[in-house]
């Protein structure tokens, strides 16, 4: 069944999906590449504004160049990356969607609330499968993590603090560093939430060289039944050097990974428990352990990372949602509640000012 409870797209497992992309910018190059080269695809064509570019990467994978997404439905097509500029996802996704064809947007859903709706309730409406491109969920780093926590004692996160900086690139400048990076961490946070919206958002942040925020800080709080869990969340445009870490402090674990380093490593309680019970005991008698390294007297579990190319295991998990009819790891709500955060950042951002 697909995310609207209704039959697939009707690709059948042993059939090839025939593939396309609408954008083959910086990020859409890389879709196309990989649906012409994916065993059980085929790259049918790809759409792009302008006709150099189209007719340059329709060259190089042997694929056809359209100028309009209704020449691409036309071809016949199951499955379509959408990689234009955010503010075209709404008016590229919504033909595809209405035509059944199943559609990954790349991050974000949309640049607001509203657009994100629609796009959202046409893919509800049609039945079509609808991914969201929040290629971070398929960084080894973070496939490294859920791999060593499925089977253990859920973390249960408590705070979470995530720092996303990097120079300027003037890509993107027409929108929130919110938006434009931020969107990300958003996306795992929410992930690590169960995808329930924050109780409260709290944030500022700076528009220096864009018009929109180029800095910005957010503290997201959730009142959960268990107890209170913050998230600081850190982006910048503007740093002199790229860093991408979050730290998970949870009831039963510590994580910290680095997206940029792929490394990770992993603090469990439970494998820590009688070492920490008898530090309590000591420090409750008065004894001295300044002496002792606080690195040497934890089990630390270092995160074992493969080496997948990211956006090779997100195509593959949109185009098994396909074959199968399962909901895709990023559907429609869950890129519909990033888009609607991240709203309610930048809101909170420009009522500080």
């Amino acid at each position: 069944m697909n995310q609207a409870g209704q039959p697939g797209t009707g690709a059948s497992e042993g059939r090839v999906l025939r593939c396309g992309v609408v954008g083959v910018g910086r990020m859409g190059q890389h879709h196309a590449r990989v649906y012409a080269t994916e065993k059980g695809c085929t790259l049918v064509g790809v759409v792009d504004a302008s006709p150099q570019r189209r007719a340059e990467i329709a060259d190089k994978f042997n694929c056809r160049g359209f100028e309009t997404v209704e020449q691409l439905i036309e071809a016949g097509v199951d499955a379509v990356s959408v990689a234009v500029p955010t503010t075209f996802h709404r008016a590229s996704a919504e033909p595809l969607l209405s035509a059944g064809v199943a559609c990954l947007i790349e991050k974000p859903l949309a640049g607001d609330v509203a657009s994100a709706r629609s796009i959202k309730d046409v893919a509800e409406r049609t039945g079509s499968i609808l991914m969201v491109g929040h290629i971070e969920r398929f960084n080894p780093i973070m496939r490294a993590m859920q791999k060593a926590t499925e089977n253990s004692q859920p973390v249960v996160p408590r705070f979470i603090e995530v720092h996303r900086v990097s120079p300027m690139t003037f890509r993107s400048v027409d929108t929130s560093v919110v938006m434009d990076m931020m969107i990300h961490d958003l996306d795992v946070v929410l992930m690590l939430m169960d995808g329930r919206e924050p109780d409260d958002v709290q944030a500022s942040g700076v528009a220096v060289i864009t018009d929109h925020e180029d800095i910005c800080n957010a503290r997201l709080t959730w009142k959960l039944p268990h107890g209170t869990c913050v998230a600081s969340v850190s982006a910048s445009r503007l740093a002199l050097k790229t860093e991408r870490v979050t730290r998970i402090t949870g009831e039963n674990a510590y994580i910290k990974i680095d997206y940029g380093a792929k490394t990770g490593t992993m603090i469990r309680r439970i494998a820590n428990e009688i070492q920490m019970r008898e530090m309590r005991e000591q420090l409750r008698r008065g004894v001295d352990l300044t002496s002792l390294k606080w690195s040497e007297l934890v089990n630390i579990e270092p995160l074992v990372v493969d080496d997948a190319e990211p956006i090779v295991m997100e195509l593959r998990a949109f185009l098994n949602a396909i074959r199968t009819g399962q909901r895709p790891p990023i559907d429609a709500d869950a890129g519909f509640v990033n888009v609607r955060v991240a709203q309610r950042i930048i809101e909170a951002v420009r009522m500080n000012q």
